[in-house]
C-alpha cells in the first residue's frame, strides 16, 4: 500500500490464495466499502484503492520500523563480525523454529534472502559457528538444503 492508499497485488499471488476465479470475496469487500477497484489493472497485477483510512495508522511509521529492524540487527548479531555474518544471523534466527533451535531452508533461498552470492553462503556461516551463535550447521549435497542449529543462550 503506498501512502495514498493504492494497492498492487500481482496476479499470480491471487491464483495461489485462489481468488482469481472468484469475484465474491471482492465484491463483498467492495460492498462492505473497503476498497475499490482501479483501472490501471495489468495482466499481471490488479490495482484497487482501500478505503478504510484506519489502516494508515495502524501500520507503524517508517521511523519505528527502522528502528525496530535497528534494534534486532544490533541484539541478534553483536558478537558476529562484518555486515555479511550478521545479516546471515539476522535472517537465520528469522527461519529458526524458537522451539527446536533448528532451521531448515534451500540454500539458495537462503543465500538471496541475506543478498550474498550462495557461494559466499558457507564462509559466513562458519564465521558464525566459530563467534559461537551457531551451533553447527551442514548442507545435504543431493538436496542443497541447509540444515542449522542456532547456539541457545543460557
Amino acid at each position: 500500500m503506498n501512502a495514498t492508499m493504492e494497492a498492487r497485488l500481482p496476479k499470480g499471488m491471487l491464483r495461489s490464495l485462489r481468488l482469481n476465479t472468484t469475484p465474491g470475496p471482492w465484491r463483498e469487500l467492495e460492498h462492505a466499502r473497503w476498497l475499490r477497484p482501479l483501472p490501471e489493472n495489468t495482466a499481471n497485477k490488479i490495482t484497487f484503492a482501500l478505503l478504510d483510512t484506519t489502516l494508515l495508522g495502524q501500520a507503524p511509521a517508517r521511523p519505528d520500523r527502522m528502528r525496530a529492524a535497528d534494534w534486532a540487527l544490533r541484539a541478534s548479531t553483536a558478537r558476529a563480525n562484518g555486515p555479511t555474518p550478521q545479516l546471515a544471523h539476522l535472517c537465520i534466527a528469522a527461519h529458526t523454529d524458537p522451539q527446536t533451535g533448528n532451521g531448515l531452508c534451500e540454500l539458495d533461498q537462503m543465500a538471496r534472502t541475506c543478498g550474498i552470492p550462495p557461494a559466499a553462503l558457507p564462509g559466513a556461516l562458519a564465521q558464525l559457528a566459530s563467534t559461537g551463535l551457531l551451533k553447527s550447521w551442514r548442507i545435504c549435497q543431493h538436496s542443497e538444503d541447509l540444515h542449522w542449529i542456532l547456539h541457545t543462550l543460557p
